[in-house]
């Protein structure tokens, strides 16, 4: 890596002019969420800050570490702590920020480290945005999920990724089968997947269990499982009588 970056006014300006005509010609279509610049007072903003930092020299752009982005926020926000705005801005606002790790495999970059891999596509999977927005529309749902089981993955009216000889058909499935069947508890899952799911768990709206939706569900598991969460909940509940 280089020596950290020294950008004045002028340079952040330009650079992030730079950012918005990618974004206007490549990125708005699909949702990405652009940072503004200056907050209400005046200020630069930290998620500005730190795209403009990692889009220095676009597209020769450089392998940045956390600590280096906020060494450069703090020279505007002396009490930052730790910058967390490169992750939230790949994940979260659509960026294309590669975060060094082992399930990185579109460039080589050690973990701790960021990049800015490209201003004309937007994060993978992040089409028309990556958080889901509260709607019933069956159509809009299954498109913001590429028409695809947000479980197994399987695309609607391919054969089964497990099932190679069944067609995929998509089913309005709820996230957490404990609330009604409407906005913002639907995603949408093959039949396989929701028939086979009997209500058990509760779902994230990346199609990831998160918690069981129905406690009796603990009864099929294991002994060793269950004797395991017995004395988390006895410990948890100060060895109280349930009753």
């Amino acid at each position: 890596m280089l020596d950290n970056l020294i950008l004045n006014k002028k340079s952040i300006e330009s650079i992030y002019k730079t950012i918005c005509e990618f974004y206007e010609k490549y990125l708005k279509q699909f949702g990405v969420k652009l940072p503004k610049l200056y907050d209400s007072q005046g200020n630069f903003t930290k998620d500005a800050l730190v795209l403009v930092y990692l889009a220095y020299d676009y597209p020769n752009t450089r392998k940045v570490s956390k600590e280096e982005l906020t060494k450069f926020v703090r020279s505007y926000y002396p009490n930052t702590n730790d910058v967390q705005q490169a992750r939230h801005l790949g994940a979260q606002a659509g960026w294309w920020i590669i975060a060094g790790g082992r399930d990185n495999i579109v460039v080589k970059i050690k973990r701790g480290l960021y990049q800015l891999y490209t201003l004309e596509q937007p994060y993978p999977g992040f089409k028309k945005g990556h958080r889901i927005s509260e709607t019933d529309n069956w159509d809009e749902i299954k498109e913001k999920y590429s028409f695809r089981c947000a479980t197994c993955g399987s695309q609607e009216g391919k054969p089964h990724f497990h099932w190679p000889a069944t067609k995929t058909i998509l089913q309005k499935a709820h996230m957490d089968p404990n609330k009604p069947l409407v906005a913002g508890n639907i995603i949408p899952q093959c039949q396989k997947c929701n028939r086979g799911d009997r209500n058990r768990w509760v779902y994230d709206n990346k199609g990831r269990v998160i918690k069981l939706a129905n406690a009796n569900f603990v009864r099929n598991f294991d002994k060793d499982v269950r004797e395991k969460i017995y004395k988390i909940l006895y410990n948890e509940f100060n060895r109280k009588n349930p009753n």
